[in-house]
């Protein structure tokens, strides 16, 4: 089970904007992430609480920022519902969407895990719904991911393998590099592992007979 430790800046202007203290695991019914988020002076900022399935679909999302919180899941598309700080309203949202992500270092390994790219594929075309920080905003995004390619890298114990995107925003064109070792995050714009207690985990093979539109809201978004 990792547990380890990100630092968060602002891809931009490098400005510090906290730490994400975490833990995860594989296993044959899916993939947990959970962590705390920190302020740069030490102070809760929130948490995440993210469950997968085997297909990389989110069975349970639950966002902390503040006092704002987001409760999602795969459902007809994605489905969430968001609470303001002072708890009286709860606003329901729903969007023909892939999957969920946000400022988190989990949405990155969800995203991977939801398309599974082929080494040598093309890119992937995806769409998302972004929760970001400080008040949890739903926005729709469409991103392309390409698995640019893999890397075998020497370790005291198993060969640790590296995947290397390019992730672009389709709005704006910006490509960024994410590099990935099973359900760790090694850097990314705004991302860096600083600590990690154990080696990644590594995900099962999907089981044979596991249609890939099986996962899909209206399309397969490797075909989109």
């Amino acid at each position: 089970m990792p547990r380890g430790r990100y630092s968060l800046h602002d891809p931009d202007d490098h400005a510090p904007l906290g730490e994400e203290h975490f833990h995860c695991a594989t296993g044959p019914s899916g993939w947990r992430y959970v962590s705390q988020l920190l302020t740069p002076s030490g102070d809760p900022a929130g948490s995440v609480d993210l469950t997968l399935d085997t297909l990389g679909r989110t069975l349970r999302l639950e966002l902390r920022a503040g006092d704002w919180q987001v409760r999602g899941a795969t459902m007809d598309g994605v489905t969430w519902v968001r609470t303001d700080p002072a708890g009286r309203h709860a606003q329901e949202g729903n969007a023909r969407a892939h999957g969920f992500t946000g400022a988190s270092p989990a949405f990155l390994v969800a995203t991977a895990r939801l398309l599974r790219p082929r080494p040598g594929a093309p890119a992937t075309r995806v769409r998302l719904v972004s929760f970001a920080p400080p008040v949890l905003a739903p926005r729709t995004l469409d991103r392309s991911w390409h698995l640019r390619s893999t890397e075998a890298h020497a370790t005291d114990n198993d060969p640790l393998t590296v995947e290397n995107y390019r992730v672009t925003d389709l709005e704006t064109g910006e490509e960024q590099p994410v590099h990935l070792a099973g359900d760790v995050v090694l850097a990314a714009p705004g991302v860096e592992l600083e600590d990690l207690e154990s080696p990644p985990s590594t995900f099962p093979e999907i089981p044979a007979g596991f249609a890939d539109h099986d996962q899909d809201p209206g399309e397969d978004p490797r075909e989109a």
